[in-house]
């Protein structure tokens, strides 16, 4: 019995996550306290409330009022297609911050809580990140000279709004998974904590995903959207890529509680193992990107029982 901490839970995939969740894992506590799940609010887009949300959690857990975390799924994200970069509480670009820098921060300041023999730490990978994958990519996502373009990105040229958009998404998925990897490297070194694990999936393209739907996604993307998902049964025989929420939230879930997966760590595309970029896997980048995010989010020694 543990408790699941999962992100977005009202978002395409975290609605069936969670049903799923309470109908095979009965259990498990969903945090998105009944006996069930609870939902908590919480502003990704504001480290302070990060750190906020954490502190509660671990002195509930601390307590007794919640079983220790077995699983935190890091599943919220963020996309802004026109108007140029759209930015946090905090002043660094949005999709970076929500999606890579404080999922970050909720994970190392929420370590304390986890179960340290069977805990499992899910990010949400994207073939976005991968250059040359994505069909709507302009902009292949890249690790720059220097880090701080990817949270104060200059400005966007004419016309150039979709493709600096999907590239912003891209490299905070890249950012991800680097760090990902750096995580699972500590998480080996740390005593108490060598056998929790760290992995990114990849969902596929959720073809049915709310995020298709904003209105700032270009109609011709929602046109083509709209074809796949009308086409989804054929073309996932094609490509197993081509998915639907319910079923990318199966995958999600069983890989952070299903007994299958133990022990299991890296990247997978589903619930296959498999590579990631190569870019996303220099060791050196990885750790160059480690030390850049823990400076953004502020996690020193005294925030987290990790060995930073």
């Amino acid at each position: 019995m543990g408790t699941l901490l999962l992100t977005g839970a009202n978002s395409s995939l975290g609605l069936p996550a969670v049903e799923y969740l309470l109908a095979n894992y009965p259990t498990h506590t969903a945090i998105p306290h009944s006996p069930e799940f609870s939902i908590c609010r919480l502003n990704l887009a504001s480290f302070p409330e990060v750190i906020s949300f954490a502190g509660k959690l671990n002195e509930e857990i601390a307590n007794g009022d919640r079983p220790r975390l077995c699983a935190i799924v890091c599943n919220a994200m963020t996309w802004f297609l026109s108007d140029g970069a759209k930015y946090s509480t905090d002043g660094l670009e949005l999709s970076m911050a929500v999606n890579h820098l404080a999922h970050l921060s909720l994970v190392l300041r929420l370590l304390q809580s986890m179960d340290g023999q069977t805990g499992r730490i899910v990010f949400l990978s994207s073939e976005s990140h991968w250059p040359g994958k994505a069909g709507f990519e302009v902009y292949p996502p890249t690790t720059p000279r220097d880090l701080d373009e990817w949270v104060h990105p200059k400005e966007d040229g004419k016309g150039e709004g979709a493709g600096r958009g999907f590239y912003r998404y891209g490299v905070s998925k890249l950012a991800v998974i680097m760090g990902m990897y750096a995580l699972g490297r500590r998480l080996k070194k740390t005593k108490g904590f060598e056998n929790i694990r760290a992995l990114a999936i990849d969902p596929g393209g959720l073809l049915d995903s709310r995020a298709f739907a904003q209105a700032d996604v270009p109609a011709s993307w929602k046109v083509m959207i709209g074809v796949a998902n009308w086409l989804q049964p054929l073309l996932h025989f094609l490509n197993p890529g081509m998915n639907r929420s319910e079923s990318a939230a199966r995958d999600v879930v069983d890989l952070a509680v299903s007994e299958e997966m133990k022990g299991k760590e890296g990247h997978f595309m589903r619930r296959a193992e498999t590579e990631s970029s190569p870019d996303s896997r220099v060791e050196g980048e990885q750790e160059r990107v480690w030390g850049w995010s823990l400076g953004l989010i502020g996690v020193g020694k005294e925030d987290t029982v990790l060995d930073l």
